[in-house]
């Protein structure tokens, strides 16, 4: 559980490791080879067995690509890793490239020739993605070719870890509300409802929430990597690798669930011949619709018919996670206090600052593991949107700085996830109006109130636009959906600029998180998570709309607001979350904790 601080690569990794891949793809007469970050359950998190990416280049971050071809070779991340893939990769080895502009499609319709052959494993690549790769292969008039034997994995050989065989457990219904048996009965009548027999089921956090089961094979996040088919009677089969079937399982799961092995698989596609079968071509990859083909199965490409379910929360999961952030806020609450007093003046460093937070969290006896690895970023570490502290980058806390500390924790209750921007001694008149800004944004993006179909990108520009207003921006979204002791990033919801087509719905919860980055300098941001309340109506007004609800308790920093930056309704609405907090947390700390937070949370 605790988070380590050694590094898992080095810029080594792409001189050493690309001459590797390249020998593996000369046997096999390919030009080149794609490498995604995504596994064979397209996960964000991943295993180590499965992180490819950070194995061929030295890459960390949890969003990238490469395309390594015979003569050269590039990486792709987007605008949080700007800073984190030089650090990371050899730039002898690898060119740096946008993910987002152009991306992998554009470098293959550059950098390919007519003729080359270059490789992909279906089995890693999105039927959708692998359609506008092939389509930027062509105009190069190149061709993308699949792969029986991964060269990567190849050259990987022995050093690659094992697979993960965590144990998985039953999630009981007093945290899901919600029998499996029932899930499936409303899943299957969706799946009849759009002529469809049976879904393949590949997404871990589907198959979690849809079984009511938890694991451990993925990092930081509670998930089985296992497989489902599911019948629009109910019915379902599960396929687990027997090493994680826990005594406790079959009976839980019931008799309508048959257990069977990953090697089962394939045959368990082709008993699908003749039949009907949803399949989601974001979450599944190409080997799943290519081997349904050649089954003889009729393929209803469709989004995954848990992820909807999945996101609205029932009452039961909102009361659990409400209860996981006020516990998770008393461990906030102690971990704050000390930052505003031992630690304006011992200056800890950034590992101390993360070792202390998680002391805080393990201590409410309830804490099954972080949500993610806690971002503890000093001075200007802090403008590293996705900065992990590790020993060799380790800075200590200076007078006259920010700290900008994102964490989040794994109870069985919930999940949770939250950023705050503290002051170590005297800040500038620049943070504090900065601090300011970001605050108002995140202020309106926690009071809006929207009519029902209305999106999260709809929203984003509330986050932003205070922000806009003085010639500044940030470069990551503003919201994620979060799970119900699930993955921290969970769609399919999403506030971003980026367009978004799933209607925000009452129970889904998604973070709340607007910042700026001075690169050099410092980073602020503040993080709550909020869930969607239902429609209710206005005074005055003429149609329901919906709303947020708070579910992070933790002060914001006062010294950081410059006050007369706020209007009186955003003041009231700041002294009214401080009392809040106050209210919920403050009864559950000792005395001295509890005096702080007082101060901490008095009327502006």
């Amino acid at each position: 559980m605790r988070q380590t601080f050694e590094e898992t690569t080095d810029r080594s990794f792409g001189p050493r490791h690309v001459p590797l891949i390249r020998k593996a793809m000369a046997d096999q007469g390919l030009d080149g080879f794609l490498v995604p970050h995504e596994d064979e359950h397209q996960n964000e998190y991943l295993p180590a067995a499965n992180d490819r990416l950070a194995w061929a280049t030295g890459f960390t971050g949890s969003a990238g690509a490469a395309v390594i071809l015979k003569d050269k070779a590039a990486v792709f991340i987007d605008g949080r890793y700007t800073l984190q893939v030089r650090d990371q990769v050899d730039e002898a080895t690898f060119e740096i490239r946008d993910l987002v502009d152009g991306g992998v499609p554009a470098y293959l319709e550059t950098a390919t020739g007519r003729g080359q052959v270059v490789g992909y494993d279906p089995r890693l690549h999105s039927p959708d993605a692998l359609d506008r790769l092939k389509a930027a292969a062509a105009k190069a008039g190149a061709e993308l070719k699949a792969v029986a034997a991964n060269p990567l994995d190849q050259a990987w050989g022995a050093q690659r870890p094992a697979q993960p065989t965590a144990p998985v457990a039953p999630q009981p219904l007093e945290h899901s509300g919600e029998d499996s048996a029932d899930k499936r009965l409303r899943i299957g009548k969706a799946l009849a409802a759009k002529n469809a027999d049976a879904t393949v089921l590949t997404a871990p956090s589907s198959i979690a929430w849809l079984f009511n089961i938890r694991g451990g094979d993925v990092i930081r996040s509670p998930l089985p990597l296992s497989q489902a088919i599911l019948n629009k009677d109910g019915t379902a089969r599960l396929f687990l690798d027997p090493v994680k079937v826990t005594p406790e399982l079959p009976a839980w799961l019931g008799n309508q669930v048959t257990l069977e092995t990953p090697d089962d698989l394939p045959a368990a596609l082709a008993d699908l011949k003749g039949r009907r079968v949803l399949v989601d071509p974001g979450l599944s990859s190409a080997w799943y619709f290519e081997a349904l083909a050649q089954a003889g199965a009729k393929v209803v490409r469709g989004d995954d018919p848990c992820a909807l379910p999945r996101a609205t929360k029932n009452k039961t999961e909102i009361a659990g996670t409400t209860e996981a952030h006020a516990r998770d806020g008393v461990a906030l609450a102690r971990f704050l206090h000390w930052l505003a007093t031992e630690a304006q003046t011992s200056l800890p460093d950034e590992v101390e600052v993360v070792t202390k937070l998680e002391g805080f969290r393990e201590a409410t006896g309830a804490l099954k593991d972080l949500s993610f690895d806690t971002i503890a970023g000093a001075g200007s570490n802090g403008a590293i949107v996705h900065y992990r502290p590790i020993t060799r980058l380790n800075k200590k806390t200076a007078a006259g700085s920010l700290l900008l500390v994102d964490s989040g924790a794994q109870y069985l209750d919930g999940t949770t996830d939250v950023t705050r921007t503290v002051a170590i001694g005297e800040p500038s008149q620049e943070m504090r109006e900065r601090f300011t800004l970001v605050l108002k944004g995140h202020l309106a993006l926690a009071a809006v109130r929207f009519p029902a179909g209305t999106t999260g990108s709809a929203l984003d520009v509330l986050a932003r636009m205070h922000l806009w207003a003085r010639g500044l921006d940030y470069d990551h979204g503003t919201g994620h959906g979060v799970g119900s002791y699930l993955g921290v990033h969970e769609g399919p919801q999403r506030i971003a600029k980026l367009p978004n087509f799933v209607a925000l719905l009452p129970g889904m919860i998604v973070s709340n998180e607007p910042g700026y980055y001075k690169e050099g300098a410092y980073g602020i941001r503040i993080e709550n998570l909020q869930y969607v309340t239902e429609p209710a109506p206005i005074p005055g007004g003429e149609r329901p709309m919906l709303g947020f609800e708070t579910l992070t308790l933790a002060p914001i920093d006062r010294r950081l607001i410059e006050v007369a930056l706020l209007t009186p309704d955003e003041r009231a609405q700041m002294d009214a979350y401080h009392a809040r907090v106050l209210a919920v947390v403050g009864p559950r700390l000792p005395a001295d904790v509890r005096a702080w937070l007082e101060t901490a949370c008095a009327p502006l």
